[in-house]
């Protein structure tokens, strides 16, 4: 329950975490798709998108592709397949193989892993960045010095060391995946996320920092894998004048329809990320004092602020405890937990929610490996007490939340998401 001070009037509509935010050019290139009956899987949106997206991401070739889970698995399918060999139909090209992946993210990096045959084995959290802990992937590597996969992802658009993730990869033979799906226009010494893999995929999803309504791209500067990516993604039709298959496709090619939205999108991409720059700032001004740190910002990086989120202090946390649904805490004078906070912007009618639950700790990974600075990190297959010592991610997620990042939310919104924030303290 929420309930150390009576909250105050809620807002008379949702206040979003982060909701699509469209300006107008975006329906006339929709339009465009509709006027020249190019509706399908081919069509100068598309094209235009492509172009666009390598441009920006500073690589020189870009395949739009229905979602960014599509492109991940292609570019684990490719990543397997040069590592390993072109696998038997019934087969994935990761079959029987450990791939080092991030920890705290989205299963959407890891299911594609799991697609072709994969064996994710988690690599915990940098407490600096939040994201893939360099020193924890040396030590993978020592246990396991045959893996030659490495999935990386970038946390709520604030770049970890992937410089270091890059380099420590290409020093162990092992090929390099980075999903920026959350770090589009994010930079690290001024070079693009989506830059650093052998493979990178970005996205288009309706809460991202630009949208399609769906969408993504694989990035590569490899015009076969461009070429190998784009027939995989139409069902890998071969050049015949019938239909004629040789290996497994997919039906993964963006809609022409969809990518007028996101070529139109793609001008405000700065804006956006100005705009998530100032939510970022304000939180940071407006909850100085209190025992919480907002998102770590590394050296030399330029986040896009895609999502503003904090942790609060260890010694001012409150009593909290949760199972795979529900969550309960204690209220407590002067502390407070991301349940009871998340419960207090609720009553806002505005939306925040948990930080990404570490992959080792989800029900149907809790028996794979994750491993940290120290050794190997196992989490009990019933509660959220971590097995082994310095469990960084388990930790972050235990005491650390999202905030309403919306770019259309009002000063005067933040400001009183900030006033209940500060109450929870009280």
């Amino acid at each position: 329950m929420f309930a150390k001070k009576k909250s105050t009037k809620s807002f008379n509509h949702k206040v979003f975490l982060s909701s699509p935010t469209m300006h107008g050019e975006e329906f006339k290139y929709m339009k465009e798709a509709y006027d020249t009956n190019w509706m399908s899987t081919v069509g100068e949106n598309i094209n235009e998108v492509e172009r666009i997206a390598a441009e920006k991401a500073g690589v020189k070739y870009a395949v739009a592709l229905c979602n960014c889970t599509s492109a991940l698995h292609l570019c684990c399918k490719l990543a397997g397949e040069r590592l390993y060999g072109k696998p038997a139909i019934s087969h994935g090209a990761l079959e029987g193989k450990r791939v080092f992946c991030s920890d705290m993210t989205f299963d959407a990096t890891l299911n594609p892993v799991v697609y072709e045959g994969g064996i994710p084995v988690f690599i915990d959290t940098e407490r600096e960045s939040w994201n893939m802990d360099p020193i924890a992937l040396e030590k993978a590597f020592e246990l396991y010095p045959d893996v030659k996969l490495v999935v990386c992802a970038e946390l709520y658009g604030f770049p970890g060391r992937i410089d270091l993730i890059r380099d420590i990869c290409h020093k162990h033979g092992a090929l390099l995946i980075e999903d920026a799906a959350e770090a589009m226009g994010a930079t690290f010494n001024g070079q693009q996320c989506g830059s650093f893999g052998d493979y990178a995929a970005i996205s288009y999803n309706g809460n991202k920092i630009i949208t399609g309504s769906s969408g993504g791209c694989l990035l590569t500067n490899d015009l076969e894998v461009a070429n190998k990516a784009r027939k995989w993604s139409t069902q890998a039709r071969e050049y015949a004048p019938w239909y004629q298959h040789e290996e497994v496709g997919y039906n993964y090619r963006m809609s022409n329809v969809i990518a007028g939205v996101i070529r139109g999108q793609y001008k405000y991409l700065e804006e956006h990320i100005a705009q998530k720059k100032t939510i970022y700032n304000r939180y940071v001004e407006g909850l100085k004092g209190l025992p919480i740190k907002m998102n770590p910002i590394v050296d030399n990086t330029e986040p896009n602020y895609w999502l503003s989120a904090l942790i609060i202090d260890k010694e001012a946390m409150c009593k909290q405890v949760r199972d795979d649904s529900e969550a309960l805490y204690i209220p407590e004078h002067g502390k407070s937990c991301p349940t009871e906070i998340l419960e207090a912007i609720a009553s806002l009618n505005a939306e925040g929610r948990p930080i990404w639950k570490p992959m080792h700790m989800q029900p149907m990974y809790r028996l794979h490996e994750c491993i940290g600075r120290n050794g190997t990190i196992r989490c009990r297959t019933n509660a959220y007490i971590a097995g082994g010592v310095n469990d960084v991610g388990a930790d972050i997620f235990d005491r650390g939340l999202c905030l309403p990042s919306d770019n259309k939310m009002t000063p005067e919104e933040q400001d009183r998401i900030i006033k209940v924030i500060r109450m929870c303290f009280e």
